[in-house]
């Protein structure tokens, strides 16, 4: 049986849409790797994330993945010292060669810094307004709306799946996990299927002593499985930016695995085919490995909503 993955790449800065994801379109073209791109379409205010310093690893992952020399000063001070720019305005033309050269697209978020920090207290019109606001620059940029969003540092609640709902996406990708489901959150199911993150990301295995450099590439192989679709977040800034010549060592080892690269869409029509065979599972905020506080993730026996 082929080992299936699906790559999906949030893009959250204004730097990391200008030169990462032109490199990583390059770089998946090099190999013939489908990709779903999920763009941040308005202000960076990257800066403003050092409010996170009080949360509980923080300080632990910003010394050991580099977080200068990937994202750089300019980006660092967006927001705060420096004006935060609009990322849609300044780069709809990138977005759009991004979706002619055959890649998939999506919203990421309008403002990730105020989705990743405030999500989980913002009430349900406050999100309804922010998640608006980036259907409305994807819909100026591209002409169409969103089939799919993928949500900031993976955070995610039951008043952001009804927003989702009400915009009828195709497919959703908020959570860390182990295979599609319908999420339910405080007791209520959702109809917006999600396609769960399956694999680590490269931030949270990079300066770690157990995963230096030369070790990553074998660590994702085996990890990948032959019974379900492996599903890989990649970074416009780490993938594609400050760790490119990893990933590109990382997609030539899966070309040699012969891994079947397949669309997230594709794959979510093809769930959609017997929408009765998705199981329903209780989303939950846990935490993960290597990553600070907490994300949305499918619950595992034992855990509950």
């Amino acid at each position: 049986m082929a080992i299936r993955l699906a790559l999906k790449v949030d893009v959250d800065t204004d730097r990391g849409t200008r030169e990462g994801v032109p490199n990583l379109v390059a770089d998946c073209q090099s190999v013939g790797a489908p990709a779903c791109f999920l763009f941040s379409l308005g202000p960076d205010q990257t800066g403003r994330a050092i409010t996170r310093v009080l949360r509980p690893g923080f300080f632990q992952k910003v010394s050991r993945t580099s977080v200068v020399e990937i994202y750089g000063v300019r980006t660092l001070l967006n927001g705060t010292l420096l004006p935060a720019p609009h990322i849609g305005r300044r780069n709809a033309h990138i977005m759009r060669a991004v979706r002619a050269a055959g890649f998939e697209v999506g919203i990421h978020c309008h403002n990730h810094y105020r989705w990743q920090d405030y999500v989980q207290t913002m009430s349900l019109d406050e999100i309804a307004r922010e998640f608006d606001a980036a259907r409305t620059e994807f819909r100026r940029i591209f002409g169409t709306d969103a089939g799919t969003a993928g949500a900031a540092g993976w955070q995610s609640n039951a008043r952001s799946r009804e927003v989702y709902d009400r915009a009828g996406l195709l497919y959703a990708s908020d959570t860390r996990g182990s295979a599609p489901f319908l999420p339910r959150v405080d007791g209520r199911v959702f109809a917006t299927v999600e396609i769960p993150s399956t694999l680590p990301t490269f931030d949270e295995l990079m300066g770690r002593p157990e995963f230096p450099d030369d070790k990553i590439v074998d660590h994702y192989l085996s990890l990948l499985r032959e019974d379900r679709v492996n599903v890989f977040t990649l970074h416009a800034e780490i993938e594609g930016m400050g760790r490119r010549a990893l990933f590109r060592d990382l997609l030539a080892a899966f070309r040699r695995r012969r891994v079947e690269f397949i669309r997230l869409d594709d794959y979510a029509r093809e769930l959609l085919r017997n929408p009765e065979a998705i199981p329903i599972c209780d989303q939950v905020l846990a935490e993960i490995d290597g990553r600070s506080g907490l994300v949305a993730t499918q619950a595992t026996s034992g855990q509950s909503a």
